[in-house]
């Protein structure tokens, strides 16, 4: 018989799977608002006089956690619902833990998918939920898939262990499961899930990630790099004709790979640096002007001044030939008008754009309009 953990203890008795389901159903294409947060037991975590805290030997974590679960699996009548509660006041790594994974090794496996499955889909705390995946997360089935997924819309919490749960699935549908959540999450879920998609290499993902995988936080510093290696860029931007999302995507990833130092991989540790620059310089010539893609251009001129784009392997006179192509780019007239209906419209962007890179680069968008003045 399962024990039902005390009213007190866990708050809300809405599930943290069926809270991420019912949120996911209001807005089933984009990513949940801050993440879902806060999650219906925020009141019993977000006020916590003694919080617990990670062990100063990092290689203990989660061995208190593997004791809970060693002791209730020794019990052959103990039912998941008795560790709805067991976790509370431990503190449960979000990480894919060694200690927890043993534990899951030392018993059978049938056991353990039907205490991940329950925690994972009834448990009222994020803690029992956490390790419900964690369990998960060292087992391969696929009728899974549907919980992780559905869990990991709380990616900030959750997304760790779910990307790791579906790239252990990746050859019966964690591919899919993993892109379908890329879509979905922002911050650091994105980050997890994104890079477990590079490690992955789905043909079926690569053109999203060509297109879509940065969405402009500052987080995607740590995976850019690994998507233009792992969905190969230079192939895609040195095409003939890419498409325009393809090609503003790679503006984008460019500049903040240009600006990833201690993060992820920069430029000028990137191989092909060179021939995706001078190619997403020229295909852009060829678009229509907007705000956002005279600040991709004017961030990359100004990158190509800076003695880090000197480290990257140019042929003789190329870097100097790409620094003309987007500086001639910047001072066409249709998009100095753009600049400029841009910077009177008060846009932050064009207006930091102005006083930041416009006077080292000397573009006629702002340098005309001082002087009309």
């Amino acid at each position: 018989m399962s024990v039902t953990p005390e009213p007190g203890l866990l708050g809300s008795q809405l599930s943290l799977f069926n809270y991420a389901l019912r949120s996911h159903r209001e807005n089933p294409d984009t990513p949940l608002s801050r993440d879902g947060e806060p999650y219906p037991d925020d009141e019993q975590h977000r006020g916590r006089k003694s919080r617990p805290r990670a062990s100063e030997d990092r290689r203990r974590e989660g061995a208190d956690v593997a004791t809970v679960l060693d002791a209730h699996f020794a019990k052959r009548s103990a039912v998941p619902g008795d560790l709805a509660g067991a976790f509370h006041d431990l503190y449960v790594p979000i990480h894919p833990n060694d200690h927890i994974a043993a534990a899951a090794c030392r018993v059978d496996a049938d056991r353990v998918r039907a205490t991940g499955r329950w925690l994972v889909q009834h448990a009222t705390d994020r803690c029992a939920a956490t390790v419900g995946l964690a369990l998960l997360a060292t087992l391969w089935d696929d009728d899974d898939l549907p919980l992780i997924k559905t869990i990991g819309l709380l990616s900030n919490r959750f997304g760790p262990l779910a990307a790791c749960a579906l790239e252990r699935r990746s050859w019966c549908g964690g591919s899919e499961a993993l892109l379908w959540l890329a879509e979905r999450v922002t911050g650091w879920g994105r980050v997890y899930v994104v890079e477990s998609l590079c490690k992955v290499g789905s043909a079926a993902a690569r053109p999203w990630m060509l297109r879509r995988a940065c969405d402009g936080d500052y987080l995607n510093r740590y995976f850019a790099g690994k998507v233009a290696t792992a969905a190969h860029l230079h192939e895609a931007i040195t095409a003939a004709k890419p498409d325009s999302e393809l090609v503003d995507h790679t503006g984008l990833l460019l500049t903040i790979m240009a600006d990833s130092g201690g993060t992820g991989i920069t430029l000028d540790h990137y191989p092909p640096a060179a021939a995706v620059l001078q190619a997403h310089c020229e295909h852009a010539s060829r678009l229509e002007p907007s705000v956002e893609r005279f600040l991709i251009a004017a961030q990359l001129a100004e990158y190509l001044h800076q003695p880090s784009a000197g480290r990257i392997a140019w042929p003789e006179g190329r870097r100097e030939q790409v620094v003309a192509g987007y500086l001639s780019l910047l001072n066409r007239e249709g998009w100095c008008a753009v600049a400029r209906a841009g910077l009177a419209a008060g846009d932050h962007r064009v207006t930091w754009l102005a006083g930041a890179l416009a006077p080292g680069l000397g573009l006629r968008a702002f340098t005309d309009a001082v002087n009309d003045e």
